[in-house]
């Protein structure tokens, strides 16, 4: 690379980081996020796993309630089983197109949301985790309006992260952040067996 490419560069990165300080400076209001990680591609409890150990790693209190999952020895659960700062809760019903109960899917979604609904009142719970919630309002198991609700009225410094396909119109209005993860390919669809510690 030449000087004048090495000094074009280095101005590029000068006005970027004029750009970056100037959004730190006035990102100013402290208070939890809403954060929703959405779309048919790979990832999002993936990712909202990270963000969890990332709190836990700063000794918060955490919470990981997890729809559909929960019949099989996923990986996370067996790590974060070891984690005092940390409550579990599973629907363990297994994919709804397993089950094919609706009855039995709808009781299990609304028993764990009723387990879990103290956590939105307790401001030492730092963040939770609400992984595969969006399914429950897709399949009528659950009303989106209580989720607001309680994510309207959850202690000031109090982080979510719901992770699933299809995230409702309002949810996604209703966020402070939001990702959308797109399939681009899959080992699946290609005929590679899913495995442990990549799948579960």
């Amino acid at each position: 690379m030449n000087n004048n490419k090495i000094q074009r560069h280095n101005e590029r990165m000068k006005r970027h980081k004029e750009i970056v300080d100037d959004k730190i400076a006035k990102a100013t209001i402290e208070q939890g996020v809403v954060i929703v990680i959405t779309g048919n591609g790979k990832g999002k409890t993936t990712s909202a796993l990270g963000t969890l150990l990332r709190s836990l790693g700063h000794g918060h209190h955490c919470a990981l309630v997890q729809f559909i999952k929960g019949q099989w020895a996923c990986g996370e659960t067996q790590f974060f089983a070891q984690t005092d700062n940390l409550k579990t809760f599973t629907m363990d019903t297994g994919f709804t197109w397993n089950t094919q109960d609706f009855a039995q899917d709808k009781l299990a979604a609304q028993t764990i949301w009723r387990e879990c609904l103290p956590l939105f009142s307790d401001p030492n719970c730092r963040l939770i985790v609400l992984d595969e919630i969006t399914y429950m309002f897709k399949y009528n198991y659950l009303a989106i309006n209580e989720l607001l609700s309680a994510l309207k009225n959850r202690p000031k410094q109090q982080n979510i992260i719901i992770t699933g396909r299809g995230a409702p119109k309002e949810l996604l209005e209703f966020a402070d952040t939001v990702s959308e993860i797109k399939p681009l390919k899959h080992a699946f669809n290609q005929g590679i067996k899913a495995q442990e510690g990549i799948e579960w």
